[in-house]
């Protein structure tokens, strides 16, 4: 290769790779109506208080996968939260967040064909907490999210019907910030 076609591309290999193979986010949440517009929201004091805490580890390291990985602190004790990730923004509204992120879209939403609408096809994990009401669970998918497509982590509330029935959204944490 001549040298100053080299050289040109040198400060190309320079640039920082599009998307961080690890990425942390880490907020606390506030109220929708905060004066400053949160990183993470709390529909639900009772489950979420103000002030609780949330990391959100991202690794896309390895090709064709993601590993997710969520910390809570100062959350409800006791309690089992499923988390998904979601197409939408966090809002006042909770549903501004939209329907959970699929690698294969579902072309019939509200997604419920288990087609699509299961843990090979969404990124979905359990976080349980302890009488602290701290908890972490991790999660891992044989797929990517596709650039601006998973813009929320959303906290669940549960159901009597076990850990896997989502329930009401009761925090939600931006991603695309």
């Amino acid at each position: 290769m001549p040298l100053p076609f080299a050289a040109a591309l040198l400060p190309l290999a320079l640039l920082a790779p599009a998307v961080a193979p690890v990425s942390v986010m880490e907020a606390d949440f506030d109220p929708a109506t905060a004066f400053v517009p949160p990183a993470a929201i709390s529909y639900a004091q009772d489950l979420v208080p103000y002030g609780s805490h949330a990391t959100v580890v991202t690794d896309r390291s390895a090709p064709g996968r993601t590993v997710l990985t969520v910390t809570l602190t100062g959350v409800a004790a006791g309690h089992e939260f499923p988390v998904h990730l979601h197409t939408g923004t966090c809002g006042a509204d909770p549903a501004a967040s939209g329907p959970h992120y699929q690698d294969v879209v579902d072309p019939v939403q509200p997604s419920a064909d288990p087609a699509y609408a299961n843990d090979r096809n969404e990124l979905r994990l359990v976080v349980r907490t302890d009488e602290r009401g701290d908890g972490t669970a991790t999660a891992e998918v044989a797929w990517q999210p596709r650039a601006g497509g998973a813009r929320s982590l959303v906290l669940h509330a549960g159901t009597p019907a076990g850990p896997h029935a989502a329930g009401d959204r009761v925090g939600c944490v931006k991603l695309d910030r």
